[in-house]
């Protein structure tokens, strides 16, 4: 998978465009109040579609990072579910970068995409009516594995996911972008947690934790 390094991501660049054309074709006609529109919405999409470098910081083996920036919400123990343990979830706005990264070297074992509604988040429906992706990361030569969910909240752009099933991927690359969502990062029982509720994570940065050599007892 080739990463963008361009400081806007590609899939807004056509948004881009047609708002430097419109604020063109507005100063051509002096309509100042719609150039001046056109000219705040070109700022509002080279802001959510910004591209920033990460460093990819050199963690121990076995390392999981953030996925997406953004806060984290809630962090759950799961008593009835056979692979994972805990359930941690990360709320993600219009002010974070909306790119989604790799959170270990693995393959992608499972991507699915739901195209749906758009509702807020505060709406008990959005949880089952929601665009949202679903995809399972797995490194085969240690056993571990990882799921991640991302629900859409209200936005005007759907999710986008560029890695396809069997792809394998290095941590901290760019596999899609998502404005204003919820990720729901669902961890195995073997995994140590490196995290709190209400820390801000930085993708590709932010460590989670680790996958250790045992599974833990339930």
């Amino acid at each position: 998978m080739k990463n963008n390094l361009l400081p806007i991501a590609k899939e807004g660049w056509n948004y881009l465009a047609l708002s430097l054309l419109l604020m063109l074709i507005f100063t051509f006609l002096n309509l100042d109040f719609l150039q001046f529109f056109a000219f705040l919405a070109t700022l509002f999409f080279i802001f959510v579609f910004r591209n920033p470098e990460r460093q990819n910081l050199l963690y121990q083996e076995n390392s999981v990072v953030s996925p997406v920036d953004g806060t984290v919400i809630s962090i759950e123990e799961l008593d009835n579910e056979e692979d994972y343990a805990y359930k941690v979830e990360i709320d993600s706005s219009y002010l974070n970068v909306s790119l989604l990264r790799v959170p270990f070297a693995s393959t992608l074992d499972n991507v699915d995409l739901y195209r749906g509604t758009r509702l807020s988040h505060m709406n008990s429906l959005s949880k089952t009516l929601n665009e949202n992706a679903v995809l399972v990361f797995s490194n085969k030569n240690s056993n571990n594995k990882l799921k991640i969910t991302h629900l859409l909240k209200q936005s005007f752009k759907g999710i986008d996911v560029d890695a396809v099933k069997s792809q394998n991927l290095q941590q901290g690359a760019r596999y899609g972008l998502m404005i204003n969502g919820i990720t729901t990062l669902y961890l195995p029982h073997n995994f140590r947690l490196n995290v709190t509720v209400g820390a801000e994570l930085i993708a590709c940065e932010s460590l989670l934790g680790y996958f250790t050599s045992e599974n833990k007892e339930k």
